[in-house]
């Protein structure tokens, strides 16, 4: 069996004389780029949340507007009252509803014509649309 024999400990070399600084860029390559990665899922988030929000204004409104007191005028102001609490004014320009047949059973559909947020709510407009549906009361 053979002992350890202690001897002068050998330090290794920590980087070539060609690399120096290249921890540097590493991390300015790194961090931009998981930045980058970071900002795409807050977007793709947020565009989520305002096609989420989009259906539930449009649903909602269906529903209101189909009440016994109430007709297709009523749905979409009520669609863009809610657009307009819980986005803002750009996202409630074009609402229109009127009544359509799902299996032969007469509907109110309030459709949402919006703009597409690309960079924060900024995008092109009319890429998102999204509709409600609501069975009118006999």
């Amino acid at each position: 069996m053979r002992r350890a024999v202690p001897g002068p400990a050998v330090q290794p070399e920590l980087s070539l004389p060609g690399e120096r600084g290249s921890a540097v860029v590493d991390f300015v390559l790194v961090g931009g780029l998981l930045t980058m990665f970071f900002l795409a899922i807050v977007q793709l988030t947020l565009v989520l949340h305002v096609r989420n929000t989009l259906i539930d204004a449009a649903a909602s409104g269906a529903r209101y507007g189909t009440l016994a007191d109430r007709n297709a005028s009523d749905a979409e102001e009520r669609t863009r009252n809610l657009i307009r609490i819980a986005l803002n004014e750009g996202f409630a320009e074009q609402v229109s509803a009127h009544e359509v047949n799902v299996n032969g059973l007469r509907t109110l559909e309030v459709a949402v014509r919006s703009p597409m947020p690309v960079v924060g709510l900024i995008g092109p407009r009319d890429m998102l649309e999204v509709k409600g549906h609501a069975a009118v009361q006999p």
